[in-house]
């Protein structure tokens, strides 16, 4: 399917359609609404380029602002800044200023941030042991098509 378009399953006209049998192992049942798709709404807060790692660097302990950055130290402040906000809002991990000069921001995980966590390590672990096939598969897509880096 090309980039912008929309599967059946997915698109609105589709609503009155079922779960395929097969699919996500067959978790999901009865009608398919994207507008609650759980797998959507969810991955959506998670699937980004800092979250999994902002999330990991907090698994050992509460950790102030500049402890994350320090962990993280490709993401900007202000991206550091968003996503933590969005990891509060999503309830991940709780923010505790305590009145100082400056403020100290501390960040922990919630009991839900960690159970989050505990999914996210084998997926870690899976990316850690493939990583040289997923760069050499992407080499060769790259040389067999002509581009040189997909960023």
């Amino acid at each position: 399917m090309e980039d912008g378009t929309i599967s059946r399953l997915s698109s609105p006209e589709g609503t009155d359609r079922a779960w395929p049998d097969d699919y996500l192992d067959g978790i999901y049942r009865g009608e398919y609404d994207p507008e609650i798709c759980p797998v959507r709404h969810v991955l959506k807060g998670i699937a980004d380029k800092w979250t999994i790692l902002i999330l990991a660097g907090l698994k050992a302990d509460r950790q102030r602002f500049s402890q994350i950055k320090r962990l993280v130290p490709d993401v900007s402040q202000r991206m550091l800044t968003q996503t933590l906000r969005k990891l509060e809002r999503d309830g991940y991990v709780t923010r505790e200023v305590t009145p100082s000069i400056p403020p100290r921001v501390d960040y922990e995980l919630t009991d839900l941030g960690r159970s989050l966590v505990a999914q996210l390590a084998p997926l870690a672990r899976w990316a850690d042991e493939h990583r040289d096939m997923v760069g050499h598969a992407r080499t060769r897509y790259d040389q067999a098509n002509g581009h040189s880096d997909f960023g």
